[in-house]
C-alpha cells in the first residue's frame, strides 16, 4: 500500500500508483513556487528598506562584471529549473498514456448526463465501475454528444471523452473501497449531477462479482456480428470479391497510405476509417468504402474496434460460452484480447446467475 503524500484536508486520499507521482509533482511545484515568491518578496522588502528615501546607502552603479555574471548565473539557474520540472512532470504524464499490455480493458462512453462502462467480457454498468485492486485497468473513452471529462480524484486521473474521437488512460488502484467519479468539463444543464463511483474490490471478490453479471457476448463477438450485419465482411473478409485490405493480424501494424504516409492501426485509426474512409486510404486500394457517419453508434464502433483488435497477434483469447473462438472463423488470425477477468482467476464455461448490473 502506498500512503498519501497530501494531508486529507487538502486532497482526497491517494488510491492509485499514479496518484503518488502526481502528489510529488504538486508538492515539488508548490515548494519551488513558494521559494521563488519568498526570494522575490524578500529582495523587494530588503531593497525597499535599504534604499528608502533619505537613507545613506550607496546608489552608484554595480561593477559591470558583477552585473553580467549575476545575470548569466540567474538565467542559467532558472533555465535548469524549468527544464528539470518539465522533464519530471512530462515523464509522469507520458507514463499515464502507456498502459501495461496485460491491462484489463474497459470501454467508457460519456453521455448527457451519465457514464456508461463496459468490460471486454460484456459486463455493463451505468455511473459505476467495478475493478480489482492491484490490477492495471485501461480505459478507452469517447463521447456520445459533447465533450466530457472523466475524473477520479482519488486516482489523480482526468481524461477528456471527446465526440467522434477515442482517448485512452489507465490506472492501477492500490486500495479497496468506493471512490468518487465525476465529470469536470461543463457539458450542459445537469453537468453537476453527472456523478458516479468506482468500486475497487479484492481480486477474488471482483471475480465473483463479474461471474454474477448477466451473461452476454463480449465486445469482440458483438463486433463480429456487426461486421457481418453492416456488410463489412463483403469487402474485408478473406475471399471477398471486392478488393479491400484484409483485417486479420493488422492491429498495431504500420500501413502505407496513398502519398507515402504511414499510419498505425489503432483505435483512433479504425474509428477514422469507419467514419471518414476517404481520408486515409491504404496504398493500392480504391477509395470505394462508404462513410458510416450517423449509421453506427459509439458503442457499435467500439465493438467493431474490439473485433478488429481480436484478429491481431497475441497469446491469449477469452472464450464466450456457446461461441467458438474468433480465430477459428478467420483464417490466419491469432486473437489478441484484453483480459476481462482477473489474471489467474478461473473462467467458468457454465452460465452464471443473473446479477444486479444495469444495462444502458
Amino acid at each position: 500500500m502506498m500512503g498519501s503524500l497530501m494531508p486529507a484536508w487538502l486532497m482526497p486520499v491517494a488510491a492509485s500508483t499514479q496518484a503518488a507521482k502526481v502528489d510529488r509533482i504538486f508538492i515539488g511545484l508548490t515548494l519551488v513556487s513558494a521559494a521563488i515568491v519568498l526570494l522575490v518578496v524578500g529582495l523587494v522588502v530588503t531593497f525597499a528598506i535599504r534604499f528608502r528615501r533619505g537613507s545613506k546607502a550607496d546608489r552608484g552603479p554595480l561593477p559591470e562584471v558583477v552585473s553580467r555574471e549575476f545575470e548569466i548565473g540567474w538565467t542559467a539557474a532558472t533555465l535548469f529549473i524549468f527544464v528539470f520540472i518539465f522533464w519530471w512532470a512530462a515523464s509522469a504524464e507520458i507514463g499515464a498514456f502507456s498502459p501495461p499490455k496485460d491491462a484489463l480493458e474497459v470501454h467508457v462512453v460519456g453521455k448527457q448526463w451519465m457514464w456508461k462502462t463496459q468490460s471486454s467480457n460484456g459486463a455493463r454498468e451505468i455511473n459505476e465501475l467495478h475493478v480489482p485492486v492491484g490490477v492495471p485497468v485501461r480505459l478507452v473513452l469517447t463521447s456520445q454528444d459533447v465533450i466530457h471529462s472523466f475524473y477520479i480524484p482519488a486516482f489523480r486521473l482526468k481524461r477528456d471523452a471527446v465526440p467522434d474521437q477515442t482517448t485512452e488512460a489507465w490506472f492501477q488502484a492500490t486500495k479497496t473501497g468506493t471512490f468518487q467519479l465525476m465529470c469536470t468539463e461543463y457539458c450542459g444543464t445537469d453537468h453537476a449531477r453527472m456523478l458516479g463511483r468506482v468500486i475497487v474490490m479484492e481480486p477474488q471478490n471482483y471475480a465473483a462479482w463479474l461471474s454474477a453479471q448477466p451473461e452476454g457476448d463480449d465486445l469482440a463477438h458483438q463486433g463480429e456480428r456487426l461486421f457481418s450485419d453492416k456488410g463489412c465482411s463483403g469487402c474485408h473478409a478473406p475471399g471477398s470479391s471486392v478488393h479491400a485490405p484484409s483485417l486479420a493480424g493488422i492491429w498495431g501494424q504500420a500501413v502505407q497510405l496513398d502519398g507515402g504516409r504511414l499510419a498505425t492501426v489503432d483505435a483512433a485509426y479504425v474509428r477514422d476509417s469507419i467514419l471518414q474512409p476517404k481520408r486515409d486510404v491504404v496504398a493500392g486500394y480504391a477509395p470505394v468504402m462508404p462513410s458510416y457517419q450517423g449509421l453506427l453508434s459509439d458503442g457499435e464502433i467500439q465493438a467493431l474496434t474490439a473485433y478488429i483488435r481480436s484478429l491481431g497477434a497475441g497469446p491469449r483469447e477469452i472464450r464466450t460460452p456457446g461461441l467458438p473462438p474468433l480465430s477459428s472463423r478467420v483464417p490466419g488470425a491469432q486473437p489478441e484480447r484484453s483480459p476481462a477477468m482477473v489474471p489467474g482467476a478461473p473462467v467458468s464455461d457454465t452460465p452464471a446467475p443473473a446479477g444486479p448490473a444495469v444495462k444502458p
